[in-house]
């Protein structure tokens, strides 16, 4: 998705603040550039298409010409995702008003821009872009010739708005204000002393402060060195303390990796301790979640007889994972559904039903839309997120948070694990506390999770093998990922991480239909990832093995017991470290994230920003 960054304050250069914090939403994904400083009553306006490197280049340009370009205390900036328009230099951000004395920045969908755009065109505006975004600034130029306030006619234009947006607005005729409003897309205000800012991710705010307050849907902010002032569309105030973030700026830093995303994949030893820590007791056996979820009380336990848990991408993986795993420990109906198609799905959600949504961003819309269906059947919804103060925490009854700190590649890693640490302690605790998990199976399970960091430490030191087969395959078009049972969905995550970064035709599948279509694929030149564990299915799953080797295709055994069987038919066989069911899913996660990344390394893609990509998806 795009990022956003805004700064009013006492700063001469308050666009430095705004590009620092544009180069931090990098990860998210991007098209083009720009920005706006407000100076002297006059607006100030560079963008242009590609990288943060080609509007660097061009501002630093404009202030070989001139020491001024660029001074002022106000600033707007802004980084697109393409949706309604190609990536060009007129349909960057910020869009001007016809005056050119209002700048706007813009993320999310207007769904009736149409409509609105033959509306101003009868009027006499005039358009310079094909974005859906520019509606915005000729609408508010329209309201603002009423109500002569920016923020009147910012609630005013948003009045006639359908669609997800998050705005900030500024004008040369009120220099030292910025005006934001947001409906399903991230906006969050950063609070400092005589300065504030806004972004839509709290890593961009870092460096500055970390005292944030997220705005809610449906409400505008308005920002002066003085203050902050929230209300909601009707101009009530709202009042609402800041949250505090415990994020250090420094895991924001590459510190010495080549991309972040390898970072994070190393990260992810501590990323599942912090997940764990402080919610297990092994002396008694226990998850410890009641304080942080008081929606798992015994009673509230008891009366469910069914569960969905919704996500999208590497989330869904993890929720699928959980299905796996959470089905023999309960006894009741547990359903995963991708959030993209839930409500399409004509869901079963009845009076005794708990939706689990489980997104890093806590902004996905899709996952969020299926949150607001349940809510709206009168279904508890719980929440597993990474990000405090995100939507979904907010709109969720109860939220378990992952500890994996900012994860800024866009594939993600770190988090997915913590995914599986935090829905392992969920589902654990479920059989806890409905008695059907026996207290020495929980204990044992427990002592499993604990032992998770040092095992997924294990798991990385395969990384100079996954070097050795990046080599040896990285110039082949095509793989196909299979597993069975828990590591199914393994087999769609990796193949997922393949195809993301590296832009190989990659495909998951369940190892049992490789025979309903799969193996017509399979040939010489067919790189197979064949995920097997000692702990289920062996047998079924060397079978298909027989079958991909029948075919003559490149076995590329990945397993957590070396045999005989499997070093005789493997062309490659990875020995993944041992360990119990409910960490097996994480330990074999961790080489086929370091064979995707190292595959797309020595294809020379952009590991952390590929291409078409966003970190988080906000528009449907």
């Amino acid at each position: 998705m795009c990022g956003i960054m805004g700064y009013v304050g006492a700063r001469p250069v308050g666009l430095d603040v705004v590009l620092q914090g544009l180069k931090l939403l990098e990860y998210r994904g991007y098209d083009s550039a720009g920005v706006a400083v407000v100076a002297d009553s006059a607006l100030w306006v560079v963008k242009r298409a590609g990288k943060l490197d080609e509007l660097l280049r061009h501002i630093g340009q404009g202030r070989g010409k001139s020491a001024d370009q660029g001074r002022g205390t106000t600033a707007l900036g802004h980084t697109r995702w393409a949706t309604h328009g190609p990536p060009t230099d007129e349909n960057a951000h910020p869009h001007l008003d016809c005056s050119r004395t209002l700048a706007l920045v813009h993320n999310g969908i207007i769904e009736n821009y149409g409509a609105l755009k033959a509306e101003l065109l009868a009027q006499g505006h005039e358009f310079r872009s094909q974005t859906d975004t520019e509606v915005l600034v000729h609408l508010i130029e329209h309201h603002l010739k009423g109500t002569g306030k920016l923020e009147e006619a910012v609630r005013a234009a948003l009045g006639r708005v359908r669609g997800a947006y998050a705005i900030a607005v500024v004008s040369a005729q009120e220099p030292r204000k910025i005006v934001a409003a947001k409906t399903a897309s991230p906006l969050v205000l950063g609070l400092g002393e005589g300065e504030h800012y806004l972004a839509s991710g709290i890593p961009a705010l870092l460096p500055f402060t970390k005292r944030v307050i997220p705005l809610d849907d449906g409400e505008l902010a308005v920002l002066t060195p003085e203050g902050v002032q929230i209300t909601d569309f009707e101009g009530r105030a709202v009042e609402r303390e800041p949250l505090t973030v415990r994020w250090d700026p420094i895991t924001a830093q590459k510190q010495g990796y080549k991309h972040f995303m390898l970072k994070e994949i190393h990260e992810q030893p501590e990323a599942v301790a912090n997940t764990l820590h402080g919610r297990l007791d092994l002396e008694t056996g226990r998850v410890t979640l009641e304080n942080e979820l008081p929606l798992l009380n015994a009673q509230a336990l008891q009366r469910l007889d069914h569960i969905v848990l919704i996500g999208c991408g590497t989330a869904y993986h993890a929720a699928w994972t959980a299905k796996y795993l959470w089905q023999r420990v309960l006894d009741l109906p547990v359903q995963v559904e991708l959030a993209s198609e839930f409500r399409y799905a004509k869901p079963y959600l009845g009076e005794r039903s708990l939706v689990i949504a489980v997104s890093q961003s806590g902004e996905t819309a899709d996952t969020l839309a299926g949150v607001r269906l349940a809510k709206g059947r009168g279904v508890p919804v719980l929440a597993i997120t990474n990000t405090p103060g995100s939507a979904l925490s907010r709109e969720a009854d109860a939220t378990l948070y992952t500890h994996a700190g900012p994860e800024i590649g866009v594939a993600s890693t770190k988090c997915f694990l913590a995914q599986l640490a935090a829905l392992a302690l969920l589902g654990l605790k479920l059989g806890e506390a409905r008695g059907t998990l026996p207290s020495d199976e929980l204990k044992g399970a427990l002592e499993e999770l604990v032992a998770a960091p040092v095992l997924v430490e294990q798991a990385l030191k395969l990384e100079p093998e996954m070097k050795r087969l990046a080599r040896a395959f990285y110039d082949k078009p095509n793989f196909l990922y299979l597993g069975r049972d828990v590591l199914c969905p393994i087999a769609y995550e990796g193949a997922l991480k393949l195809k993301e970064i590296s832009y190989i035709h990659a495909e998951g599948y369940a190892a049992g239909e490789m025979k309903h279509g799969p193996i017509a694929l399979i040939d010489e030149h067919m790189p197979v990832v064949v995920l097997v564990t000692r702990h289920s299915v062996y047998e079924k799953v060397f079978s298909n093995i027989e079958e991909v080797k029948a075919r003559k295709g490149i076995v590329l055994a990945f397993a957590d017991a070396r045999t005989p069987e499997l070093e005789r038919v493997a062309d490659e066989l990875v020995q993944v470290p041992e360990s119990g069911l409910w960490v097996t899913p994480m330990t074999f996660t961790v080489p086929l994230q370091l064979l995707a990344y190292h595959v797309a390394v020595l294809r020379g893609t952009d590991v952390d920003q590929p291409r078409n990509l966003a970190k988080s998806v906000t528009v449907e």
